[in-house]
């Protein structure tokens, strides 16, 4: 149940059935189930957050949400990015925070939610907070699919990179360099939601093709949370046996 602090805390769920490289995907079946059923619920675990709706333009989705109990708000089908679409809910359901949870993450950690919930009420002028992941191999640090995010002292984000950042440069000396990985799941406060469609793309957006920078590069402030969680993303078919392995190893420890 949410706290007396979370009467106005909304969880949005962006949710489109066409897609590029998997058509049809928060339909996808996972342990029986579908795919969207399983993020639904897993955000409605998290203690702070007092409502949760699936935010699609497709009445396939509707309907499989309205089979389990879930909530769904229809939006339009012109949208660029989740963002936007979490932006045009904001615009008709008023609310103090918006989570913004990506439709595609069924084993998303209510527990990370918690903490970007709390890093947005213990400080009124953080705008926006997201999480991250300590890096723990090389690989990982090198891979463009995953980004990177370096921060200041107050644990705001200076950058987000797909490039490896920081990079250490002196090579002959022993540095222990914590890389972090930035994770697909923001909290915002009402006002930054709505003026997200209004604010124009920049050069670092275009090049690096990460929409976060967009706030950066528009003078917004965005709190980045450590966190234990490390986000498991269904992007094609194949990568749906992957989080049923994960699932039945939890079940069964």
């Amino acid at each position: 149940m949410p706290d007396s602090n979370s009467a106005e805390i909304l969880a949005v769920i962006p949710a489109r059935y066409a897609s590029s490289r998997f058509p049809g995907k928060p339909l996808a079946q996972i342990d029986g189930r579908p795919m969207i059923q399983h993020v639904v619920e897993r955000v409605g675990q998290a203690e702070r957050v007092s409502r949760v709706v699936v935010a699609t333009d497709d009445a396939k989705i509707q309907k499989a949400v309205a089979a389990f109990g879930g909530e769904t708000l229809m939006t339009r089908s012109d949208h660029r990015s989740g963002t936007d679409r979490v932006a045009e809910v904001a615009a008709h359901v008023p609310a103090k925070i918006y989570i913004n949870v990506q439709g595609d993450e069924p084993l998303v950690d209510p527990a990370a939610i918690d903490a970007l919930i709390s890093a947005m009420l213990d400080e009124d002028s953080v705008q926006i907070a997201t999480p991250c992941y300590a890096i723990h191999t090389r690989d990982d640090i090198m891979d463009p699919n995953i980004v990177k995010v370096v921060r200041n002292f107050d644990g705001d984000a200076l950058y987000f990179s797909r490039a490896p950042i920081p990079w250490v440069r002196d090579r002959a000396e022993k540095v222990a360099a914590q890389h972090w990985k930035h994770l697909g799941l923001y909290a915002y406060r009402r006002d930054a939601l709505l003026d997200f469609p209004t604010l124009p793309p920049g050069e670092l957006e275009r090049l690096e093709q990460l929409e976060q920078l967009r706030w950066l590069e528009n003078d917004y402030r965005i709190r980045v949370v450590e966190t234990e969680y490390d986000a498991v993303s269904v992007d094609v078919p194949a990568d749906l046996d992957r989080v049923e392995k994960i699932l039945r190893e939890n079940k069964a420890s």
